[in-house]
């Protein structure tokens, strides 16, 4: 799984790090000291999860959580113990007290994976029901081409026609099957199997050019069947 460490404090970064590391099973992609510096990353990349300290200048981990709309699955980390019942409160995988130990580590991270595992586990259908207009409307995931944010909406787009859907990227994504679709960037959603071609930073689907972030590209050749 990837992830990325907001914690103004070098140490505790350091820490986590080799938690990280011993686990075999996660990657630290990127390492941030307050969360408005993590904000375009977690913007422009794909990442399972985030490790947020609570305490820190210009902007709390509180603060941040609360402030955006759209996160990856978030661990919070601390030395007060005071804000656990707060951190739950934002719907947050888990709390961990620093000296984080390595079993409460693990702890955490089984919650995380039990977590992912329940929402893969969802998805048992070939089909997906979005509301429009007061009406409940049936999509094949064969028919969805790309899914594109629309602020407070997501436009959905199938071959002869456009659905508007309020709705947020992070939760229509949980509700697709992931070895069929990719978040390429962070407007958008594509069908793998409705790729014309790939040219630099950008896909062909239909006659429509997508962009793609850098850090997705890599991600997206790896789904692909390529000689």
């Amino acid at each position: 799984m990837k992830c990325i460490i907001i914690d103004d404090e070098k140490t505790a970064r350091l820490a986590l790090k080799k938690l990280c590391e011993k686990t075999g099973a996660i990657e630290v992609v990127n390492e941030f000291e307050n969360p408005a510096d993590a904000l375009a990353f977690i913007h422009q990349n794909e990442l399972d999860f985030i490790f947020l300290d609570i305490h820190m200048p210009e902007l709390t981990g509180s603060e941040f959580v609360k402030s955006v709309s759209e996160l990856p699955d978030v661990i919070m980390t601390t030395t007060d113990t005071s804000f656990a019942l707060e951190a739950f409160e934002y719907n947050v995988i888990d709390y961990l007290i620093k000296p984080i130990s390595m079993p409460r580590f693990l702890k955490a991270f089984d919650k995380l994976k039990a977590k992912k595992s329940e929402n893969s586990e969802e998805i048992k259908t070939d089909s997906i029901f979005v509301n429009i207009n007061s009406r409940l409307v049936k999509l094949n995931f064969d028919e969805i081409q790309i899914i594109e944010a629309k602020g407070d909406y997501v436009q959905i787009k199938t071959e002869d026609k456009k659905h508007t859907v309020h709705i947020t990227m992070k939760k229509i994504e949980e509700k697709l099957p992931p070895a069929t679709f990719l978040k390429v960037h962070r407007s958008y959603i594509i069908n793998l199997n409705k790729i014309v071609d790939i040219e630099d930073n950008s896909i062909l689907i239909a006659e429509e050019i997508i962009p793609i972030s850098r850090g997705n590209k890599e991600t997206l050749l790896s789904k692909l069947n390529m000689l």
